[in-house]
């Protein structure tokens, strides 16, 4: 029987707690830019606010592939 690896499962918990904070941050500053569409800072918040909801994505499959890799081990190439 396997044992949980619990080193790499705070590693993965720590890279949700990223993942929550750039869930937030994304959509925030994709509203702030749209909120504020005169003002001359407009285009670089929201491509700030874009790259932090992609980043989301990103981090949300990396986390969980580390919880995976925790719990079930790495694939052994056969």
């Amino acid at each position: 029987m396997r044992r949980t690896d619990k080193e790499l499962l705070v590693k993965a918990l720590k890279s949700f707690g990223y993942t929550v904070a750039v869930m937030f941050m994304g959509p925030f500053l994709i509203y702030e830019a749209f909120k504020n569409e005169g003002h001359p800072l407009y285009i670089p918040v929201l491509v700030l606010g874009v790259f932090f909801a992609g980043l989301a994505i990103y981090l949300g499959f990396r986390s969980v592939n580390i919880v995976m890799d925790a719990v079930f081990g790495k694939k052994s190439k056969d």
